[in-house]
């Protein structure tokens, strides 16, 4: 058994909502316990079939601790994942829908549509985490098609899901935490990517790290960069539903703040990776 621990800043007050995790082909989320608080509620996204608890602190650190099954065949990634939705963080516009279909049709379709897909999106960004994202104000994912766009992983992996889809691939979109190597299990930061699934083939994707390392065109791999990660969640555009609490997120993956008055958003953590020995 493997253990992630998010130490969570709760000085500010107010509530922490966080994920309880997923499974994947990599990990399984065993149990999720509570340093420095107590759960008062336990949410659920009924049409993703994931779950979030709200935490009441009691010191101005909360630590949330995952227990994980790592490395062992955990199993499949969740179907739900792969499921189409249409919202405001998933929709394609038209423009794109097209290109995505002519980009793909071009490449032969198959894999080789992927992999276009893929370049094509690659092309479109340069890496940076601008204070306004290129889908601000839109209640639909843009077309991009005039140069290099600022963007986080976040950003990229938002177009490449909605331009795989869009051109009749199954996508899914997780997020979670990368642990790179050099940082020794140690990091401050959340990160996403996508995974493709078509004729049998499953292929996890990283633009942004193949970008922000300078690793030349990207290619399939779960840690282009050395490290580990792990998921915590999928898909955009979450609705969590609790007896006295309800709210519509992009995503939750690292943990936020909530108080009576304002929306949730995002609070500092550290999170750590401690990996035990397991059977192969």
């Amino acid at each position: 058994m493997s253990a992630l621990t998010v130490a969570v800043d709760a000085s500010k007050g107010g509530l922490i909502l966080a994920p309880t995790g997923v499974s994947t082909p990599f990990e399984a989320v065993q149990s999720l316990s509570v340093d420095g608080g107590a759960i008062v509620t336990a949410l659920n996204e009924p049409e993703l079939g994931l779950g979030a608890v709200l935490v009441d602190p009691d010191a101005s650190t909360v630590t949330l601790r995952y227990a994980l099954t790592r490395d062992c065949g955990a199993g499949a990634y969740p179907e739900a994942a792969f499921v189409p939705r249409d919202n405001i963080h998933t929709r394609a516009a038209q423009p794109l829908v097209e290109a995505s279909r002519a980009i793909a049709a071009q490449a032969g379709g198959g894999r080789s549509g992927i992999e276009a897909l893929v370049a094509d999106a690659e092309a479109r960004f340069d890496y940076g985490h601008p204070e306004t994202r290129f889908t601000d104000g839109l209640d639909e994912i843009p077309h991009l098609s005039c140069g290099l766009t600022p963007g986080s992983c976040v950003d990229i992996n938002t177009y490449l899901v909605a331009s795989l889809r869009a051109a009749g691939y199954d996508a899914a979109y997780f997020y979670g935490y990368f642990f790179p190597q050099e940082r020794n299990g140690m990091t401050d930061d959340g990160h996403c990517w996508v995974v493709t699934r078509h004729g049998g083939e499953i292929l996890e994707w990283d633009i942004a790290h193949h970008l922000k390392a300078g690793l030349g065109p990207t290619r399939p791999a779960l840690n282009p960069r050395p490290g580990a990660r792990v998921a915590v969640t999928h898909s955009m555009g979450h609705r969590y539903q609790g007896a006295s609490f309800a709210c519509f997120l992009k995503v939750l993956g690292t943990p936020m703040r909530v108080t009576e008055d304002d929306p949730p958003v995002h609070v500092r953590f550290e999170a750590r990776l401690a990996m035990a020995e397991e059977k192969r």
